[in-house]
C-alpha cells in the first residue's frame, strides 16, 4: 500500500527561457515524483551569494508516495534532464533550474545527502516569501513557528518581485477520474496497462477474475455448445464484482481502474451466441447494467489482428492457443458498433498497435497523455 506524503519544493532558475525551465521543471515533477496540489506565484529576486542573472523562483506542493532518498535521487535525474550541471564544489553559479526540499512531511533528517528541513531556507527571502504564499500556517518542524511568522524572522533584506507570470499546474488522473474502465481484445493489454496506472498513481484495480471461469477452456474446444453458460456465467461474475468493488471506497486509494467494463459481456455474447440465446442474454444484460456505476472515462485499446495473435501466443495461456483471427476480427466489430452507439460514455480510443507501453517509457508517457487530455 502506498502512503502519500506531503513534500515542498523550492524552484529556480536564472539561465536561458527561466518560464520554461520551471514549467518542463513543474510538469516532470507531476510525471516522476507525485500530484502537485499548490504552486506559488513566480517571484524575481537578483543572484544569491553570486553576481549573475536575476532568478525565478517558485515554491510547490506534492504529495509523493516517494522515501526521502528516492525522492532526493528523482530530482536530481530531472535537472540532469533539464540541463543542470551538479559539481561537488560548494559555490553558488548560475543554472538553468535549481529544486531543494526544504519540508517532507513534518521529518527532521540529517544524513549525509539530505538535511530537512532545508538547513538556509530561514536565511532566504526568495525561499520564505513564496513558500509562505502555499503553507503560511505550516509548522516548521525545528522552529517549532508557522512559514509565516519565520518570514517575518528572516533577517535578509533582498528585494523580491512578484512577476504576475503564471505557470500550468498538470492535473493528475485521480483529480480529473474516480473510475477508468479499460478495455479492448483479447491481448490488447488492457490488464497490463490497468495495473500499471494502479501501481504508479495509487489506484485500486478491478481485474476481471476470468482464470476462475471454469467454462472459458470448455469454450475455445467446443463454442456452439458452451457459449450460453459461459456468457451468462461471465455476466453474473462482471456484475457482483464490479457491484462489490466499485461500491467499497479505499481510503488510501486516489480512483478506481479496471481491466474491464461490463458492456465487454454483450460484445462478446453478440459474436458467440445463436439468436434465441442473445435474445434472452440481452433481457438479463439489461436488467443488471441499470444498477452499475458508469465510469468517467471508458479506454478502448485497439491492436490490430495480427499483432493480437502476437500477444496470445506471448502470455502463453494453454486455452487460448488456438483462437482464430476471424474470432477476434468479430470482436473487434462488436466493439465498434458499441463505441458508435454508446452515446452516455466519455469514451477515448487509443491504436497501441506499434505501442509497447510495458517496456517502453515513452510509449508509456503517450498514453498516459492521450488519458490525460482526453475530454
Amino acid at each position: 500500500m502506498q502512503i502519500l506524503r506531503a513534500t515542498y519544493l523550492s524552484l529556480g532558475s536564472n539561465q536561458g527561457n527561466k518560464l520554461e525551465n520551471l514549467q518542463q521543471a513543474v510538469d516532470l515533477i507531476a510525471e516522476k515524483i507525485g500530484i502537485i496540489s499548490k504552486i506559488s506565484s513566480i517571484y524575481k529576486t537578483a543572484a544569491w551569494g553570486f553576481e549573475s542573472n536575476d532568478f525565478y523562483n517558485i515554491c510547490l506542493q506534492v504529495s509523493t508516495g516517494l522515501n526521502p532518498e528516492n525522492l532526493l535521487k528523482t530530482i536530481t535525474e530531472i535537472e540532469l534532464l533539464l540541463g543542470r550541471k551538479r559539481t561537488f564544489k560548494k559555490e553558488y553559479k548560475a543554472r538553468t533550474i535549481d529544486i531543494d526540499i526544504l519540508f517532507f512531511d513534518n521529518e527532521i533528517i540529517f544524513s549525509k545527502e539530505l538535511i530537512v528541513p532545508h538547513k538556509e531556507m530561514l536565511n532566504r527571502r526568495f525561499v520564505m516569501v513564496p513558500l509562505a504564499e502555499i503553507a503560511p500556517n505550516l509548522l516548521h518542524p525545528i522552529e517549532k513557528q508557522r512559514v509565516e511568522i519565520c518570514l517575518k524572522n528572516c533577517t535578509d533584506n533582498s528585494k523580491i518581485e512578484n512577476t504576475y507570470l503564471h505557470l500550468t499546474r498538470p492535473i493528475s488522473l485521480s483529480e480529473k477520474y474516480n473510475y477508468i474502465a479499460i478495455e479492448g481484445n483479447i491481448g490488447a493489454g488492457k490488464t497490463t496497462l490497468a495495473s500499471k496506472i494502479a501501481e504508479d498513481f495509487n489506484a485500486k484495480i478491478i481485474l476481471e477474475r476470468f482464470a476462475d471461469n471454469p467454462f472459458l477452456p470448455k469454450f475455445y474446444e467446443d463454442n456452439e455448445r458452451f457459449a450460453f453458460p459461459l456468457e451468462m456465467s461471465f455476466l453474473a461474475d462482471r456484475y457482483q464484482q464490479l457491484s462489490d468493488d466499485l461500491a467499497q471506497f479505499d481510503l488510501f486509494k486516489n480512483f478506481i481502474v479496471s481491466d474491464y467494463y461490463i458492456f465487454k459481456s454483450l460484445i462478446f455474447a453478440q459474436v458467440t451466441l445463436q439468436k434465441e440465446e442473445y435474445f434472452l442474454y440481452r433481457k438479463m444484460f439489461d436488467i443488471m447494467y441499470k444498477e452499475i456505476s458508469k465510469p468517467d472515462i471508458y479506454i478502448y485499446l485497439y491492436q490490430n489482428t495480427p499483432r493480437l495473435i502476437e500477444n496470445i501466443k506471448k502470455r502463453g495461456r494453454d486455452y487460448e492457443q488456438n483462437i482464430a483471427s476471424e474470432y477476434l476480427d468479430k470482436i473487434h466489430q462488436g466493439y465498434a458498433t458499441f463505441i458508435k452507439t454508446e452515446e452516455h460514455l466519455n469514451t477515448l480510443i487509443i491504436d497501441v498497435s506499434d505501442k509497447d507501453f510495458l517496456k517502453n517509457p515513452e510509449d508509456y508517457k503517450y498514453v498516459i497523455d492521450l488519458i490525460k487530455n482526453a475530454g
